[in-house]
């Protein structure tokens, strides 16, 4: 059995951790045989935290890379050896195994690992000290001094160069203080990876750490392509939606199988948070068509169903300003400039005199951390379907086709996608 990760952009908003839930609910359907875990590279905005709970949801647990470990490759003791044991003991398990190392026990505590080098030394050691070899001695007295332990979660590549720069053939492996494996030279001779669906993103610098060691088997998005190679053909399905969770449910659909209601719940809530109630511009009549199917499910209208979820994203006077900014931020280059664009969703844009000169202080701070050119922030208003913008000094903004409101803040009415209406603008303003 396989074990294949399904995991959403560093930055999860509610589409990527709902999308993410789902499919590996379709996928386990489909596939039986293998395993398929949900999980999130990033942690979750205060909203997104909000929502997920008022919606009885749990978010799947947070999995900050995929890198091989140690965890990855060591062996389980199959043989417990007490320290008081003869040695007899170890040689008729190396008759039957002949293992580089075995663990040895005092009372039930590992103390540590017994190699053949340990043997070959002590035998050498007694015929040159004219010792009575005729003797057999125990384990403890054959038993050399150990090296230090590997913890369970050390990358791979690390624990390769400690044992080869090690004299042992193996190193104990620890996890919470407890002895849980073992690693040998052989351990080594392949690094392992991990199986990786990647949902609502498919560029490697949105994604979890670690994804250029991994195999891609997947990629469901609904953005612009700019993904990785892969050694092998892989499923992409990219289509240009307002949700990824839209391309779950048709998924769904194309397999003759509906979602449950808690999947359908996951799904709208994606849904409903990425299209902003199906009023952003990215809205299509699919997405339309899947939402009012799927509110049906779950019981609700689409616009009850939608306002309830927007009834739980906190003000953005509550929340500390670069958290915000950076909880849907995205980072583009595009003709030698290095860009930022972060959205934040409000019920009311009547409390930005609370808010702004510490969002903009923020996002300078942020442009500053990312090594950006520039780095703007659009605050959308989901009830009135209206926009201001947050923009950091630079030469390109003067041609924003936005009114200015006051230094660094836009008037954007009707705009509420980043993808559809603030990005294309700000490419053009960078070619004037």
């Amino acid at each position: 059995m396989e074990k294949y990760y399904i995991t959403g952009h560093k930055n999860p908003d509610l589409d990527t951790i709902c999308s993410a839930m789902a499919y590996a609910k379709l996928k386990s359907i489909l596939d039986p045989d293998n395993e398929y875990v949900a999980v999130r590279c990033g942690h979750l905005g205060e909203s997104c935290k909000n929502i997920l709970a008022a919606l009885e949801i749990t978010p799947p647990p947070y999995m900050p890379d995929v890198y091989p470990k140690v965890k990855d490759v060591m062996l389980s003791p199959n043989l417990m050896v007490e320290k008081k044991a003869s040695m007899t003991e170890i040689a008729k398990s190396y008759k039957d195994t002949n293992p580089s190392v075995t663990p040895i026990f005092d009372g039930g505590k590992f103390i540590g690992l017994l190699s053949i080098d340990d043997i070959t030394a002590w035998y050498l050691e007694g015929i040159r000290n004219g010792n009575d070899l005729s003797r057999i001695p125990t384990v403890g007295e054959v038993m050399r001094d150990q090296a230090e332990p590997l913890l369970a979660g050390d990358l791979f590549e690390d624990a390769k160069k400690a044992l080869s720069a090690s004299p042992k053939r193996g190193l104990s492996v620890f996890e919470d203080g407890e002895f849980i494996g073992y690693v040998t030279r052989r351990c080594f001779l392949k690094a392992p990876k991990y199986n990786v669906i990647l949902m609502d993103h498919n560029e490697p610098r949105q994604s979890i750490k670690g994804i250029e060691t991994a195999n891609v088997a997947e990629i469901i998005d609904h953005h612009r392509l700019d993904t990785m190679k892969t050694n092998t053909p892989i499923f992409i399905d990219a289509e240009p939606l307002g949700s990824t969770c839209t391309i779950v449910y048709e998924l769904f659909v194309r397999n003759k199988l509906m979602p449950d209601k808690e999947t359908a719940k996951l799904l709208l809530t994606g849904m409903m948070s990425d299209t902003l109630i199906l009023k952003s511009p990215t809205t299509t009549p699919v997405d339309v068509e899947a939402a009012h199917a799927l509110a049906e499910i779950v019981g609700e209208s689409v616009q009850d169903f939608g306002i309830k979820i927007f009834s739980h994203v906190e003000s953005l006077s509550a929340l500390k300003p670069e958290k915000a900014i950076l909880t849907d931020f995205k980072r583009y280059t595009e003709k030698g400039v290095m860009l930022g664009i972060g959205q934040c969703e409000a019920t009311t844009l009547n409390d930005l005199d609370d808010y702004k000169d510490k969002f903009l202080k923020a996002l300078e701070d942020v442009r500053l951390k990312n090594g950006l050119d520039w780095a703007v922030v659009m605050i959308t208003d989901v009830m009135k379907e209206n926009s201001v913008l947050l923009s950091t000094d630079f030469k390109a903004s003067k041609n924003l086709p936005y009114a200015l409101l006051e230094e660094g803040i836009y008037d954007m009415p009707g705009v509420m996608s980043r993808k559809k209406q603030l990005l294309p603008e700000m490419l053009f303003a960078l070619g004037m």
